[in-house]
């Protein structure tokens, strides 16, 4: 099949459109957080983070370049389809994409609105006046760009990303040249087990799910530029992978050092959106608040048209009746309506299913590197899988505040990684199992 060589401008473009996708509302609000409690400890917190929101999905994406986009053919097709569809569900209109929509109305519009509190009651719900406004024009950005993903590597990779990029240099240089305060002892969980607190931490940015849509995305992206050819496919988003890590790496050692040193900037701050207008707004006033809401929005903008876009495309795939661009309407309505649940609100409610949903996707995208070694694929595959599936889900109903002390004697449960060492022992039971001697009947 005859395929086209990409130049290294769109090289780059493809790795600053994959950077924009991934850089959302978590990876903005969760780092200055965790390095403000860290204190002390935010060194291993860092590190912690980065494992799972930095390197995962780098390896998520050379795992989805590896299986040539079919990341799952080795599950059952009912199991590999519900796996799929809970996972774009989560990373799309449950969860992920209404929350760049709140973040970019909390950090980007609401420090300009007068009354921004205001709210009208309607059926017994109050609902925010402004947020609603700004949500549905939000989306309805999404939903225009979106219905046009042949142009996404133009208008996101090579036109919004390099701004996106420049305003977050600026914000960089200033953590590093601008003195701070004190740094301050660790709080919560950082206190004793500041490491797999910020592993956790790093499920918050649902990097590693996004990595699995964004992959089979890029790949698409790649096919309308006429790259066809697979092994030209894997090189090129395996280049896309490291330029969009190294971005998200620079990003979260800023952000996280941001947070240690803002002091009594970061006192009464209940996420890292509130430290980020602080800190802004302290250093460099109106217009340092200019600059931030551009950041946020801009970053919020490119994620959320990502996340649409594949959702869209996954969904269009599985139910070919209804249009792409039907799918994209659906969702781009859909997320402006949970993203008028309210920020805090929808934190809460996705910690839980975070919580048992990503060890089957860090499992999945580990497995793949070893499938090869496996004298039965299809069957360790689906061992290994289910076992992180279990034990995430008492991981789950643990951070969902269910009584779940029965389980404390399961190595690392009480930090919430229980499916970590079963899943590694079924992996290292499958690298010796023999071969099936049944054969085809």
């Amino acid at each position: 099949m005859q395929t086209t060589k990409i130049s290294i401008g769109d090289t780059f473009g493809l790795g600053f459109m994959t950077f924009a996708f991934f850089l959302g509302a978590g990876n903005l609000i969760f780092p200055p957080f965790a390095g403000f409690l860290a204190g002390e400890n935010m060194s291993l917190a860092m590190v912690g983070f980065l494992l799972t929101a930095v390197g995962m999905p780098l390896i998520g994406l050379v795992a989805v370049a590896k299986a040539n986009g079919k990341i799952m053919s080795y599950l059952p097709a009912f199991a590999a389809t519900s796996l799929a569809v809970a996972i774009y569900i989560i990373i799309g209109p449950a969860f992920a994409a209404p929350r760049t929509g709140l973040v970019a109305f909390e950090i980007g519009a609401k420090p300009f609105i007068e009354n921004a509190d205001a709210v009208w009651v309607i059926a017994g719900q109050s609902i925010n006046i402004a947020q609603l406004m700004f949500t549905l024009f939000f989306f309805g950005i999404v939903m225009v760009m979106c219905l046009y993903p042949g142009k996404l590597l133009d208008n996101v990779g090579k036109v919004l990303t390099p701004v996106l990029l420049i305003l977050l240099v600026a914000l960089a240089l200033s953590v590093m040249f601008i003195p701070g305060s004190t740094i301050g002892a660790p709080q919560q969980g950082y206190i004793e087990d500041a490491l797999s607190t910020g592993i956790i931490d790093g499920y918050n940015t649902m990097d590693t799910l996004a990595s699995i849509m964004f992959g089979m995305l890029i790949i698409d992206i790649l096919r309308r530029k006429g790259v066809n050819d697979a092994a030209d496919q894997t090189k090129y988003l395996i280049r896309a992978a490291i330029i969009a890590a190294s971005g998200l790496a620079f990003v979260y050692i800023s952000l996280f050092f941001l947070g240690m040193t803002a002091g009594e900037l970061a006192e009464g701050a209940s996420n890292g959106g509130a430290i980020l207008t602080n800190y802004v707004e302290h250093h460099f006033g109106t217009l340092g608040i200019v600059m931030l809401s551009t950041v946020v929005g801009l970053a919020c903008l490119t994620t959320a048209i990502g996340l649409v876009t594949a959702c869209a495309e996954f969904f269009n795939e599985l139910l070919p009746s209804i249009s792409y661009k039907r799918f994209v309407v659906i969702f781009s309505v859909a997320c402006a309506t949970v993203a008028n649940v309210g920020l805090a609100q929808l934190i809460s409610i996705s910690i839980p299913v975070l919580m048992t949903i990503y060890p089957v996707a860090i499992a999945l995208v580990l497995v793949t590197f070893i499938t090869g070694r496996f004298a039965r694929p299809e069957f360790s595959q689906r061992l290994i899988l289910s076992v992180a599936l279990v034990f995430g889900i008492l991981d789950g109903l643990n951070a969902a505040g269910v009584d779940m002390s029965v389980f404390n004697f399961l190595p690392l449960f009480s930090q919430g990684m229980a499916w970590l060492l079963p899943s590694a022992i079924a992996a290292g039971i499958c690298l010796f199992l023999p071969k099936s001697n049944q054969t085809a009947s």
